[in-house]
């Protein structure tokens, strides 16, 4: 319990510490200390991968945001639905510097991320993130639900369903 209990700290700290500096740290809605051990657990893996995903988009690190989804990956946006076979097929169509300009984009944040259902093998988060511009202004906030799940190969972002484009 101790080792849990550290590593949930552990990963609390770096979650909050990591994005663009200066940022607002998101409000959590967490599993409840009475919830089993087990899935708290795999609610801090997963906290973890939802915290390396905001970092590497906001570093526009392609590979290492590549890492952070569970392939196939799902994403349901603009009225359809876009299923990625696996990570070349998500590498080959993640164009950071297009989308940036489209949008006039230069880093999100998470607003705030709670849990609204886990297991010891899935976590579902609902989330909010807000876009910001060159400028560091936040222009758009939108609400996504993402399914995190842990694999033979470890924890990922198997799908998200957002109100983004």
């Amino acid at each position: 319990m101790r080792t849990f209990l550290m590593g949930m700290l552990a990963t609390m700290t770096v979650f909050m510490q990591a994005g663009v500096a200066g940022a607002q740290q998101p409000a959590m809605t967490l599993l409840p200390q009475d919830a089993p051990v087990q899935v708290r657990e795999a609610e801090a893996e997963a906290l973890g991968v939802m915290d390396d995903f905001m970092r590497t988009f906001n570093k526009r690190d392609t590979e290492a945001f590549a890492d952070t989804l569970t392939y196939p990956h799902v994403r349901i946006a603009s009225g359809g639905v876009t299923v990625f076979p696996d990570r070349q097929s998500f590498i080959d169509s993640t164009d950071f510097a297009a989308f940036a300009k489209r949008f006039s984009w230069s880093h999100s944040q998470w607003d705030s991320i709670e849990t609204v259902q886990a297991d010891a093998e899935k976590v579902h988060f609902a989330v909010q993130f807000t876009r910001f511009n060159p400028q560091g202004e936040p222009y758009i906030s939108f609400n996504s639900l993402y399914i995190v799940q842990r694999t033979d190969t470890g924890w990922g972002i198997r799908a998200r369903s957002s109100f983004a484009p």
